[in-house]
């Protein structure tokens, strides 16, 4: 594990493996560690990797909202330190947004775009609600809240068969502070719509969708791809793709990073 500071504040990364960069971005609730499989698998191949966004895992928050700009400044940062010119950006959920504001910010620095389990629309109304309703639900109940947040990940029928995963994940998700957690809702709930990235066609664009996702409506997804040149992968399953497809997604990101 290595540490920058990004405007006095500690961002945690790793860095494994050479060749072309790849970054992988956790999402709400998750950290770096979400990655150790595909670090193991793909650093045979490539240099990996992974950020701990603000407020999660081994980084420390940032005042009380973490824009999704902010995210993607830190990123940058740990790639100017790293001196990498140019990287494959692959995030999952907020990940994803964040993947998205680096790709506004710095078009240049992105090689190809990963969108796993995740969108470029910003927040609907209803959305937003919820958002300030969790903000809520976690300063009475944080143990709660995390937990259910969690399994509500999963597609419903796995969450019986994967329950010694999920309990991992929650375990993680639970050493995420509460300052944390709320800067991240208030971040994603005023984040830009980034829709127009899809259309532009600047660099080779991939979106991996679970069917079955209880967070993002898969028939919803489609839409801001019809008409571009995205590629679209989906997958039987819900919202955690890097644990219900696992085998699955290793093989279509090795033909995309390829």
């Amino acid at each position: 594990m290595k540490t920058i500071l990004y405007k006095n504040t500690k961002i945690s990364f790793t860095d494994s493996g050479k060749g072309n960069a790849i970054v992988l971005l956790h999402g709400f609730l998750e950290n770096k560690k979400m990655w150790k499989e595909y670090v193991d698998f793909f650093a045979e191949k490539y240099r990996v990797i992974t950020i701990d966004l603000l407020g999660h895992g081994e980084s420390d928050s940032l005042g009380y909202v973490h824009e999704m700009e902010e995210n993607a400044n830190a990123v940058n940062e740990i790639l100017e330190h790293l001196k990498i010119e140019k990287a494959t950006v692959l995030g999952h959920s907020m990940g994803g947004y964040v993947a998205l504001a680096f790709a506004e910010l710095y078009p240049k620095k992105i090689q190809k775009l990963v969108l796993l389990n995740s969108t470029s629309k910003e927040d609907s109304a209803e959305k937003k609600l919820n958002r300030t309703r969790a903000i809520k639900a976690v300063k009475q109940n944080y143990v709660g809240f995390v937990s259910l947040a969690i399994a509500n990940l999963f597609s419903e029928n796995n969450r019986i068969r994967l329950a010694e995963k999920i309990e991992k994940v929650k375990e993680q998700a639970l050493k995420t502070p509460l300052q944390g957690i709320i800067a991240s809702l208030e971040g994603m709930k005023i984040r830009k719509d980034r829709e127009w990235l899809l259309q532009e066609n600047r660099f080779p664009v991939l979106l991996i969708l679970g069917k079955k996702d209880p967070v993002l409506n898969y028939e919803d997804s489609l839409y801001q791809i019809e008409d571009t040149t995205v590629e679209l992968v989906s997958f039987e399953d819900g919202h955690m793709s890097h644990i219900e497809n696992k085998e699955e997604l290793k093989t279509v990101l090795a033909d995309f990073f390829n």
